[in-house]
């Protein structure tokens, strides 16, 4: 899939003038006489794999393809991987349904709800998942189709899902016999260089992916025991093929056999072939794609004869000699592009690596004297080339990017901004540009779902796929914190081009986005309810960020309360400054928006309903996210300072920690950074717990069901800028860091958050 760089942020300030204008001395926090070397910092941070462990796998990839490999350096031991961070081959492109037998449509999945609005309102959210299996309610008492509904709801929801592309590994039969692992990805120019012995032999491994093409391309070299030189030997590159699991959360591989009764259900076969390259096409039930092959090397005879039967899902490339390399190219349609070399696709690899780090945004803890420090600047290069490997393509990524199943691979948009943000942040906006583009083919269906509801402009769905539908949900449809993110990003886009390009090239951010911008404010400002004995605005039948609250019995829950109101006086700015028009309306709503509920020891309730805040654990679990209030967002003349500091002190002496998830220790570091307690920012990113785990490669653990979690590292890095670049209206060099001699933190190219 082509990719590149492309927009209009990318035309006015493309990545070369990005480059230029930092090598000419945007230099936040950091003396102007001394550049950071950034070769320096982000290779002293690569990982480092000494075994064959499952939660210790590498991965390589463009952004919208991705390829995940184990200690052999290649998807050798696919199975035993399958429980950790599994070798996945996944793309933006790359989806699969199960044959819909029985026609389910979308409207069969709808329920109607009354929240106390002045009309009903039609959901979609019928499917919803503990545990890993589907669980769905009875669609309505009144309704004698509820088995049909049910059914309908369980396949919307698993269906498409993510395709796993396929597996290409070694020959290797016995995953006992790796010994002496040596493995290490080297972050500046995105190769991962693995040594390890097998019987014998010591194996040498290179793979790299293409930047702009879904192609990995690995190089192999074996070194044979001393006085068996002359041996003869032959090595294998073995393509496999699952059928997909459509499950929740795994690895999305079915590995068949022929008594399986997936067996019949896909195929690979060879459409052509010749001496050094091979075409299969691969075909799962209606879908298709195709997977290209080339090779430098000696081939022989391997196995299987190497021919390619009509059915085939496993084949077997075996090279004469000790060394060779094999490319291996993804596409949804067949490609006339030119047959690349392993040499030609690493140089093209590490051209886009190096022009990544030289472009964007730095911190170096080097000065640090706080023992803590490395690992805050592991995490944060870690998380750096992890987004942009699995979070940079054309469309929002799934919370697990391109390396791991989960919600059948499917995009929550109220997580695009966790993932997102960062790279406006962080001197890459044309990589957020890539997938917020997508919103515009999104907006029919999101027109569709507001206007189903009773209500003007668009409401942005939660959980949904290439094709915008939204997918049954018992929770997701309640949510709304998704809505005001578009706005969000457009303004983060709209910064970073101002500052490079100047207010011109602002505004041309603003025409783009606008189309997007108004229609999301108008539906916000019509959701919100005017109470009228209170002559205020009230948000109800929600379920807030926080999601252990009810739809049914949810007023006002704070986070909301506040985007709502950061939200539409943003829209409201941008209609003025682009159009000339005052939205009165929409700042009348947001300066009637009720205040944040806080309770009689002066701490902010879950929601206005919610007065058992701190006496009910439904409500001390989760994400605390009334902390998202301010800090995430800035001040607004809803909040009490004094509850707020209260508050995070309650939150933080007391909160089930044990209930938390990746992105909530960013958002308290942000809360506490914006008090002024930079002590417990520090403290917050680098919280003992296990939802606050980094591994190696640095992916944020959650748990067994969810071994990564890009949200984290996303709201990591958003963290980090706000505490070294601070906010509008702060002046304070670092302001999330302590004042002391243990954070002499230095950085370049950040931007401030609003």
């Amino acid at each position: 899939m082509k990719k590149g760089i492309f927009g209009v942020l990318s035309l006015l300030v493309g990545s070369a003038a990005w480059a230029e204008a930092f090598a000419a001395g945007e230099k936040w926090g950091v003396d102007n006489d001394k550049r950071i070397d950034r070769q320096v910092v982000v290779s002293r941070n690569n990982p480092h794999v000494i075994q064959l462990d499952s939660l210790q796998s590498l991965t390589v990839g463009n952004g919208g393809f991705a390829f995940t490999v184990d200690a052999t350096g290649l998807q050798t031991f696919p199975e035993r991987y399958s429980q950790g961070v599994p070798l996945g081959t996944m793309s933006d492109w790359g989806w699969h349904s199960f044959p819909n037998t029985e026609g389910f449509r979308a409207e069969e999945a709808l329920q109607s709800y009354d929240f106390g609005h002045t009309h009903k309102f039609e959901f979609n959210k019928q499917g919803e998942v503990q545990g890993g299996s589907l669980k769905v309610e009875p669609y309505s008492v009144e309704n004698k189709d509820a088995p049909r509904a049910k059914a309908a709801a369980n396949y919307l929801r698993a269906n498409p899902h993510r395709l796993h592309l396929g597996c290409m590994g070694l020959n290797l039969q016995e995953a006992e016999e790796v010994t002496d692992v040596d493995q290490t990805l080297d972050l500046w120019t995105g190769t991962i260089r693995s040594q390890f012995n097998y019987k014998g032999k010591r194996y040498i491994v290179e793979a790299v992916c293409h930047p702009e093409r879904d192609l990995v391309a690995t190089k192999v070299k074996v070194l044979l025991p001393l006085g068996v030189k002359q041996r003869k030997n032959v090595e294998s590159i073995v393509m496999r093929f699952p059928y997909p699991s459509g499950q929740h959360s795994d690895d999305a591989c079915v590995w068949d056999s022929p008594e399986n009764e997936n067996w019949t259900r896909h195929q690979t076969v060879c459409e052509s072939e010749d001496e050094n390259w091979a075409l299969l096409r691969r075909t799962i039930d209606s879908t298709s794609y195709y997977v290209r092959l080339s090779w430098q090397g000696k081939r022989t005879e391997s196995s299987n004869g190497g021919a390619f039967p009509q059915m085939n899902l496993r084949q077997e490339f075996a090279f004469e000699g000790t060394e060779f390399s094999f490319c291996c190219e993804f596409t949804p349609e067949k490609t006339c592009d030119d047959i690349l070399s392993y040499q030609q696709v690493k140089a093209a690899a590490t051209a886009h690596w190096q022009q990544y780090w030289q472009s964007g945004a730095i911190i170096d803890f080097s000065e640090c004297t706080d023992p803590r420090a490395a690992e805050l600047e592991r995490r944060a290069v870690l998380s750096q080339y992890l987004l942009a490997v699995n979070c940079a393509g054309s469309t929002p990524p799934q919370e697990t990017g391109l390396t791991y199943n989960s919600w059948f691979g499917k995009y929550h948009l109220e997580m695009i901004w966790w993932h997102q943000a960062q790279f406006a942040l962080w001197g890459h906006p044309e990589l957020l540009e890539r997938s917020l583009d997508w919103y515009f083919q999104a907006f029919p269906k999101a027109r569709e779902i507001a206007g189903r509801q009773g209500f003007p402009g668009v409401r942005w769905m939660k959980m949904t796929d290439p094709s915008a539908e939204e997918a049954p949900s018992k929770v997701g449809s309640f949510l709304i914190w998704q809505q005001p993110h578009v706005i969000h990003l457009a303004e983060l886009l709209r910064r970073a081009a101002e500052e490079k390009g100047g207010p011109i090239a602002g505004r041309e951010v603003m025409r783009k986005y606008w189309p997007l911008v108004e229609p999301t404010a108008t539906f916000m400002n019509a959701f919100a309810d005017y109470d009228a004995e209170n002559d205020r605005y009230v948000l109800r039948g929600v379920i807030p960020a926080q999601e252990t609250l009810r739809a049914a019995e949810t007023v006002n829950p704070p986070f909301e309360l506040s985007y709502w109101h950061w939200g539409l006086t943003t829209a409201a700015a941008w209609s003025q400054k682009l159009n000339g028009t005052v939205q009165t309306d929409w700042l009348t709503t947001a300066e009637k928006l009720s205040p944040l509920a806080f309770n009689s020891d002066s701490l902010y309730l879950a929601a206005e309903t919610a007065t058992d805040t701190y006496r009910d654990v439904r409500f001390t679990s989760d994400h605390p996210a009334v902390l998202g209030a301010y800090g995430i967002l800035p001040w607004t003349s809803q909040m009490n300072r004094r509850v707020m500091a209260n508050t995070l002190d309650w939150i933080w002496d007391n909160w089930n920690w044990n209930k938390t998830w990746g992105w909530d220790y960013p958002m308290v570091a942000m809360n506490a950074a914006r008090l002024g307690d930079a002590e417990k920012a520090v403290d917050a990113l680098l919280m003992d717990k296990r939802t606050n785990t980094y591994l190696i490669s640095g992916h944020n653990y959650q748990d067994q069901r969810l071994r990564l979690y890009l949200p984290g590292n996303g709201g990591l890095l958003t963290a980090l800028a706000m505490m070294c670049a601070g906010w509008d209206g702060c002046s304070e060099p670092n302001p999330g860091f302590p004042k002391d001699e243990k954070w002499n933190v230095k950085w370049e190219g950040l931007m401030k958050l609003p």
